[in-house]
């Protein structure tokens, strides 16, 4: 058991420095209220994300259909507005809301959490004193440029400029440090660690600046510790493309959006080496389908799975937009004509605070975004009864009804467990911005097709670790950028993207603290499962881990990936973070049916777009308060 684990987890939770020491199930709303500034979520490491705790009630609604909570408080507290999930869905309906309906309308919103947020989840590592900011989910503002106009607005309307990122973005400092794209095997898979300074992918290819390969594809192949057979046929992927494919190239656009990625590994190119289709499946970490065993050939090229890179051999087969040109390729880094560079030290963590501090202004110092960055924030000014907004966390909604018929109600109960105790109180709207799978089991009596268009639904399972380094120095001597790891829970290790902004200072030197991310898009051990059987697997596989578990596989990943000489797991890493979302990505589109208002109740989340990104959070949200009106 490393030091960490004996110096600061207590159940899988690492507590700020001076924080009251309290058992996870023991934060309620009045423990809250206590704590005063010792509350602090952002700071805790251990199992986050989806803490342990944060869904046993939604579950024990959902899987054993309980109903008796027992006897249940009626606060006589009545809202405008019940928001149920704070995540940038829920706090832009609350925020929109107000805007829309007037400022001194009257809202709750109630979170399962210990934390807001949602999946924009902000990680602090303390490390010699000084705060290193990452996160545990939602990292960036994606091609922004595209957003709708309500997404446009709301952005502007909380003071982000987006043109200030080309200057908060250190796009040389990849190159300036010498650290690129590469790839890591395993001894446990591949049989011996071996790192090799190429990614055979184009995941990379989104980070700006990152340093592309310098090897060729031959120097590569024959640097991995693949068998002879397996080399040969690595070097066939890559070389492959849609001149394999006896397709007219007329037809070809729509041949790789209705074919099989893993039947053209398997069938077209003869790829039968286990360790090169594990490479295949494993490369695959953003487009929502778990592993490229369940893609079209354009789906898993569009991701940037193995074979994906140069675009070039599949030109004729891809739509302008599938993929950016590379506009600094000639420069010997990844650059693409619209750049991955609109994130914040803490991901769209960010975001989610400027929308809670706009609403409930005594929350914490700081005006501005650039202020918001470094602002510790008081959680106890969260849920003040002076509030016109209150933000009630650890609140697990189980019930909400209205009162009397939805068509002509004027009044919805909501139900919620919180510290183990059931309370009630009463809304004249309520926007469910929730997992809107979970909508059925809380909102009783909903029209039958809209029950099973949202009972349908489903998430993928993905997880992001933060660890806090005390240096990196080992990564700097091993040139690792991003590291595609596909025979270790985490299939993708890297820097964090190079912001500084409103006085914090993204790492400068080797010597500097610094956060290392890890990423993870696990599979089912079934290749060709269907998405959903493999998704519950892998839901199952990961919640069943302790924390030991994978501190355990973390400490044999970066001590077989980076050189002995310059790195020591207890010297070295300060604290660790594991951001588990068992419901990640949105999967799956419920309609206009299942999105549809029902009474004085609407649905929100990016879910109800059939999407995971944060404008599709706003959007969600401006289109159920517009709903209600």
């Amino acid at each position: 058991m490393s030091k960490i684990t004996r110096r600061n987890f207590i159940n899988g939770t690492l507590m700020a420095v001076g924080a009251t020491m309290l058992p996870f199930d023991g934060i309620s709303q009045s423990v809250m209220a206590a704590l005063e500034p010792e509350y602090y979520p952002p700071s805790r490491m251990g199992l986050r994300g989806s803490h342990p705790g944060s869904n046993d009630h939604a579950h024990s609604r959902a899987w054993s259909q309980k109903t008796n909570w027992g006897s249940t408080t009626d606060l006589d507290e009545v809202y405008d507005l019940v928001v149920v999930g704070g995540g940038i869905s829920g706090l832009a309906a609350a925020f929109l809301f107000q805007q829309e309906y007037g400022k001194d309308k009257k809202v709750l919103i109630l979170d399962n959490h210990d934390d807001f947020g949602g999946h924009a989840k902000r990680n602090e590592h303390t490390i010699n004193g000084e705060t290193v900011l990452g996160e545990g989910g939602s990292e960036s503002m994606e091609y922004p440029a595209g957003y709708s106009k309500v997404a446009t607005k709301l952005i502007e309307d909380l003071g982000v400029e987006l043109d200030k990122f080309k200057k908060f973005y250190d796009a040389d400092f990849f190159i300036r440090n010498g650290l690129g794209a590469v790839s890591f095997f395993n001894k446990k898979t591949f049989g011996e660690d071996k790192l090799v300074q190429h990614p055979f992918s184009d995941y990379p290819g989104f980070v700006e600046g990152l340093m592309r390969p310098t090897l060729t594809y031959e120097e590569a192949v024959q640097q991995t510790p693949l068998s002879a057979k397996g080399k040969e046929q690595l070097l066939r992927v890559l070389k492959g493309g849609q001149h394999d494919l006896d397709i007219p190239k007329n037809k070809l656009k729509k041949y790789v959006r209705s074919h099989s990625y893993f039947d053209y590994l398997q069938n077209t190119l003869g790829v039968d080496d286990p360790m090169v289709l594990k490479m295949a499946r494993h490369t695959n970490m953003d487009y929502g389908g778990l592993g490229t065993d369940v893609m079209s050939i354009g789906t898993a090229l569009s991701s940037g799975s193995l074979g994906s890179d140069p675009y070039e051999m599949w030109n004729d087969a891809m739509n302008k937009g599938d993929y950016n040109d590379y506009a600094r390729k000639d420069e010997g880094t990844y650059s693409v004509d619209e750049p991955f560079i609109h994130h914040f030290p803490d991901g769209n963590a960010t975001i989610a605070r400027m929308l809670v501090k706009k609403m409930i202004t005594n929350v914490g110092p700081g005006e501005t975004v650039e202020e918001i960055v470094l602002s510790k924030f008081k959680y106890n000014e969260l849920d003040k009864s002076s509030n016109v907004v209150r933000l009630r966390l650890n609140s697990t909604v189980i019930n909400v009804k209205h009162l009397g018929d939805p068509k002509n109600s004027e009044e919805v109960i909501v139900n919620y467990i919180n510290g183990d105790k059931s309370y009630k109180v009463k809304a004249k709207s309520v926007v469910m911005a929730c997992y809107n799978m979970m909508i059925p089991h809380i909102v009783p009596d909903l029209p039958k097709e809209q029950y099973d268009r949202l009972k349908r639904l489903s998430k993928v399972p993905l997880q992001y670790t933060t660890l806090g380094l005390k240096n990196w120095r080992a990564i700097k001597e091993s040139g690792i950028g991003m590291a595609m790891c596909p025979g270790n829970i985490h299939n993708v290790v890297g820097m964090d993207y190079p912001i500084s902004m409103g006085g914090y200072e993204y790492t400068k030197t080797p010597d500097d603290p610094c956060i290392l991310h890890m990423r993870s898009a696990a599979c089912g051990d079934t290749i060709g499962a269907p998405k959903i059987e493999q998704f519950k697997e892998v839901r199952y596989r990961m919640l069943g881990l302790q924390f030991k578990d994978y501190e355990e596989e973390i400490r044999e990943h970066l001590g077989g990936m980076l050189p002995k000489g310059s790195f020591d797991f207890d010297r070295d890493v300060q604290s660790i973070s594991i951001n588990r979302w068992a419901h990640g990505y949105a999967y799956r589109d419920p309609g206009k049916i299942g999105r549809q208002r029902f009474g004085r109740i609407a649905i929100a989340n990016s879910d109800a777009g059939g999407d995971s990104m944060v404008q599709s959070a706003i959007d969600q949200a401006w289109r159920a308060i517009k709903e209600l009106g």
